[in-house]
């Protein structure tokens, strides 16, 4: 099998550091996870994935690197050899130094690969004091159709969100393994449910801070926050023109020739709207500051869109009337076409 550079395979110089070790392979993990990839390129995705493993594995070791910087393609095979005396160490020892006595790269060495690890790089008896972590914020956007927005209440609400992965516990790796759930990124994306209280202010683009509903804390630290954002969408009885609110008004025929009181919703509630007699189809009424909140404080106007329609069921006498009106209105049509 021919020989596979490590720093090739990962795009790297030579002389790269642990943290661009870590971004390169994390961005090269993504775009070759099988899961990603269908058919024959999945094949495909799956060895270079395994080649991208093999290389970071090694090179994320301080030992391993060492062997393979020194014997190449025969690290694993390479004679160990003792420094003459009173030189120093090329390995973990100056690391120490570099680092203050071994502290400062500990802690690095446990941010990216876990408590366990730091201390059995560092040969550690004593267990480093550890400190709560508060759980991250969580970002969402919650699209709301109109109708259950103006009805306000309580409503329990599914949406996608990103949270730490279970599995690795949010580090991205396994011992010193990449995680396989969330291939080192450390998050994933899964549904959450809340149940929210509409307020009262409801507009689109309205942000909302939870608090306590975004990622748990560790070692006993509080959970982080949900920050959602609100979108009022469209649905069949009501829409957004302009960032104004309109309501459709289904009226007869008759109702809006002759003129009628009808009752509609708006954002403060059921009004009681007066149709003007000989009102048409499209028809926009107006109501002030029964509208939606702006962001200056004050409330918008209402609108009424009328569209004209028959009931779905006519009792006998209204069908005998539309008969009577179609008949009269088909001899005036003649009468008219006579006198020409």
């Amino acid at each position: 099998m021919k020989f596979q550079d490590y720093y090739e395979v990962l795009g790297v110089p030579r002389d790269a550091s642990a943290e661009a070790l870590k971004k390169a392979y994390r961005k090269l993990a993504l775009e070759w996870h099988p899961d990603r990839h269908r058919g024959a390129a999945a094949e495909r995705a799956e060895a270079r994935f395994k080649q991208i493993n093999e290389a970071y594995e090694v090179l994320s070791d301080p030992a391993k690197r060492a062997k393979y910087d020194k014997f190449g393609e025969h690290w694993q095979h390479g004679q160990e050899f003792e420094q003459p005396p009173g030189a120093r160490s090329a390995g973990a020892a100056d690391h120490g130094q570099d680092f203050g006595d071994f502290g400062g790269f500990s802690e690095f060495f446990r941010s990216t690969f876990g408590e366990q690890y730091a201390r059995d790089f560092a040969g550690e008896s004593k267990r480093h004091a550890r400190y709560s972590i508060r759980g991250a914020d969580v970002r969402a956007e919650l699209h709301l159709p109109l109708a259950v927005a103006l009805a306000g209440g309580k409503h329990g609400f599914e949406f996608p969100a990103e949270a730490s992965c279970p599995r690795c516990g949010g580090t991205g790796f396994l011992e010193r393994h990449v995680c396989p759930t969330c291939v080192g990124v450390g998050r994933v994306r899964r549904h959450r449910t809340v149940e929210l209280k509409i307020p009262v202010d409801v507009r689109d683009g309205l942000k909302l801070r939870l608090r306590g509903l975004g990622e748990p804390g560790e070692d006993g630290g509080e959970p982080g926050d949900l920050h959602l954002l609100l979108r009022l969408d469209d649905d069949e009885h009501f829409r957004l023109v302009e960032g104004e609110l309109e309501a459709r008004l289904v009226v007869t025929p008759w109702q809006a020739h002759l003129g009628a009181r009808l009752d509609v919703r708006t954002a403060l509630g059921v009004v009681t709207l007066t149709i003007p007699a000989g009102s048409r189809s499209g028809t926009r009424l107006r109501l002030r500051g029964q509208g939606l909140p702006r962001d200056d404080g004050q409330r918008g106007d209402a609108y009424v869109r009328l569209e004209l329609d028959l009931p779905r069921r006519l009792s006998e006498r209204q069908e005998q009337l539309l008969r009577e009106l179609g008949a009269s209105d088909a001899s005036a049509r003649e009468e008219r076409g006579g006198a020409r």
